[in-house]
């Protein structure tokens, strides 16, 4: 009698995408709202994690084993210094590359001379002088305390910077500045660079950032290439992946609708905003052609997109180093995904079934539910079961002791 073959699991897979540091919040708190209200899923167990500029931040930190909890403590609460959220993490001036730059001015004004000397009527000298553009840095910032930060993070507490050593399968998506070429940091060929500098270089925005050298290639963030690479994860063997997808552009019109925004407020808000606008425009456009095609290249399997609503200017104006606005932006895509999940329940729930997860209604139905107070029912039984173990009936004295351990501990958890 032959052997009856046991069923193949589900492999089930989590796209992230960018959006800078404040891209990074909002999926911390999209996921903290899936990992609550979906039965059956484990998102430090997944099969693959694919992530680019922000979204490989988070990916890699869920892949060695830190809980959407811990991210939101972490990283939204900043709750332990060993995790420190601080500007100069992401914003060092690039010294050595500005400096390089700066000496190089005098050999440039000399070639220009020279060339408008021997050719005066081919350009003018102001002509000739444009050669000077050559002066201006690659990059306005070194990501190199990024790096630095992540190597120690991930060598501790059990958890690894090596590619080879996780669990579960890692991809850190950058594009090769010389190629334009995507390549997947964690793939075969690239899986012995560390994560840590895999992660700096898909967070190089360019312009903002100095390229990041591994193995004589330079890198840059892997959004100019695709808004999701979620076919990484579809390619890995991946059946359901969730994908999140913070960098959406502002509809100004509907945000004035919405009364979000001011109208004119995003044309007068200068430059910066003005060019994250149209990135996100590029981006969010070639995210949707992509979402498109992986209906058409994998008609077998499914993909679950979570993303901001285009008329809340609230996450585009935010600030993310300021701890108010990072809790504000979390706890916002974390409402934001819970509405999502319960508007969505009806189309969500038969295509979860197929995978053993079940949608929770009755967290996403619970109006006052919110991150604080569900990371608060989390540390609460933890505390309860200590106190038991330490509780001893002669002494009436610690009745009631505990009470002001459970106020810090929501304190701690707001």
């Amino acid at each position: 009698m032959a052997a009856s073959s046991t069923p193949r699991q589900p492999r089930i897979g989590l796209a992230l995408g960018g959006g800078g540091p404040l891209g990074g919040i909002y999926e911390i708190g999209a996921l903290r709202a899936l990992d609550e209200a979906l039965d059956g899923l484990d998102f430090n167990r997944l099969s693959v994690y694919v992530g680019v500029n922000a979204g490989a931040f988070v990916a890699a930190n869920l892949a060695n084993q830190m809980t959407t909890a811990q991210l939101c403590r972490i990283f939204v609460r900043n709750e332990a210094e060993v995790h420190p959220f601080h500007p100069e993490v992401f914003y060092r001036p690039a010294f050595r590359e500005i400096g390089q730059r700066l000496l190089a001015i005098p050999g440039l004004v000399s070639t220009a001379i020279g060339r408008f000397v021997n050719n005066p009527y081919d350009q003018s000298f102001l002509e000739a002088l444009t050669i000077l553009a050559q002066a201006a840095p690659a990059g306005l910032f070194d990501n190199e305390g990024l790096h630095d930060y992540l190597s120690r993070a991930f060598t501790m507490l059990g958890r690894t910077n090596d590619f080879r050593e996780l669990k579960h399968s890692l991809y850190v998506v950058a594009a090769d500045v010389e190629s334009t070429e995507a390549v997947c940091f964690g793939a075969p060929g690239f899986d012995h660079v560390p994560i840590s500098r895999a992660i700096q270089a898909t967070t190089a925005s360019p312009g903002l950032y100095v390229p990041v050298e591994i193995d004589g290639r330079y890198y840059v963030d892997g959004t100019l290439r695709k808004g999701l690479h979620a076919s990484v994860a579809f390619e890995d063997g991946a059946d359901l992946v969730f994908a999140v997808n913070p960098q959406v552009p502002i509809d100004a019109s509907a945000a004035v609708r919405a009364g979000s925004m001011k109208p004119g407020e995003l044309t007068r808000s200068g430059m910066p905003n003005l060019l994250s606008q149209m990135f996100r425009t590029m981006v969010y456009s070639r995210m949707q052609s992509g979402i498109a095609q992986y209906a058409r290249d994998y008609p077998d399997k499914d993909i679950l997109l979570f993303e901001p609503t285009r008329d809340d200017a609230k996450l585009f104006f935010s600030n993310v180093f300021s701890f108010q606005s990072r809790r504000m932006v979390c706890e916002h895509a974390y409402q934001m995904t819970r509405r999502d999940l319960l508007l969505r329940a009806d189309e969500l729930e038969p295509k979860l079934a197929k995978y053993g997860i079940t949608l929770r209604r009755d967290r996403l139905e619970d109006e006052q539910r919110t991150i604080s107070t569900s990371l608060y029912g989390e540390l609460l039984p933890l505390y309860v079961a200590k106190a038991k173990d330490r509780k001893r009936p002669s002494d009436r004295r610690r009745k009631g002791a505990g009470l002001g351990n459970v106020s810090q501990l929501f304190s701690r958890a707001q």
